[in-house]
């Protein structure tokens, strides 16, 4: 059985790093929206590496398009991006691990 750190940690090897203005690394968490934290390339990558190696169709018609904010956006205005599609997290991907098939619709 694998636990929800193998698929973070799978997350984490697939994903590019994000990091701040000085430096600092923003490490993926469980809850982290992958639309947020990194291009949509990069999740499909992702998405695709972990269909082959957990044996889990992923739908990701609920999920995209998302529309990504603009760093500095958040000193600007306080006012939040009215998204069209759901969220994506780890914590859906470890849950459908543990489920054997993707539950999340």
């Amino acid at each position: 059985m694998t636990s929800e750190t193998d698929v973070l940690a799978f997350f984490r090897d697939n994903l590019p790093e994000q990091g701040t203005l000085t430096g600092k690394r923003i490490p993926l968490n469980l809850d982290d929206v992958l639309q947020d934290y990194t291009d949509l390339d990069d999740i499909m990558y992702a998405i695709d590496k972990f269909e082959k190696k957990y044996l889990i169709e992923v739908e990701t018609a609920n999920y995209f398009p998302w529309t990504q904010t603009w760093f500095f956006r958040k000193w600007f205005t306080k006012t939040s991006v009215t998204q069209i599609s759901k969220p994506l997290t780890v914590r859906m991907f470890a849950e459908a691990v543990t489920a054997g098939k993707w539950i999340h619709d």
